[in-house]
């Protein structure tokens, strides 16, 4: 049975990428959007993990490490791009990114646009993400 996302937690990201997406706009480096969202979601009260390594394997063998840019609550990956327009290999990172963090879903969220956009991923290998 698929389990319901946590709207809530999802819906504060959101809106703390908002916040900063009014303030400073497009065209900044995708760094400068990390470390405003780091201060809003602090704001918030929201605990994560920046840059988190995640492990990438094959089988059972560790190729390389990847960096989330945040791992929220221990429940949301979220990753960031400053980008005029996001593609189908930014959705499919984010993606992996999920499965790496078995994680059944997470945000990809773009600065880079005129208007904010974000996107919400899932792992489709995640147990909560299987229809029975």
């Amino acid at each position: 049975m698929k389990k319901q996302i946590d709207d809530k937690l999802t819906y504060m990201i959101i809106g703390c990428a908002m916040k900063v997406h009014n303030k400073l706009g497009c065209g900044f480096p995708e760094k400068i959007y990390q470390k405003a969202l780091a201060i809003e979601m602090t704001k918030e009260g929201l605990k994560f993990d920046l840059e988190m390594s995640i492990p990438i394997y094959y089988h059972d063998v560790k190729l390389t490490t990847r960096r989330v840019d945040f791992f929220v609550q221990d429940k949301v990956m979220v990753e960031l791009k400053a980008i005029f327009q996001l593609e189908n290999g930014h959705l499919n990172q984010a993606m992996n990114y999920c499965e790496a963090c078995n994680l059944p879903y997470g945000l990809l969220i773009n600065f880079g646009a005129k208007s904010l956009e974000y996107k919400r991923v899932y792992n489709l290998n995640h147990p909560d993400n299987k229809t029975t």
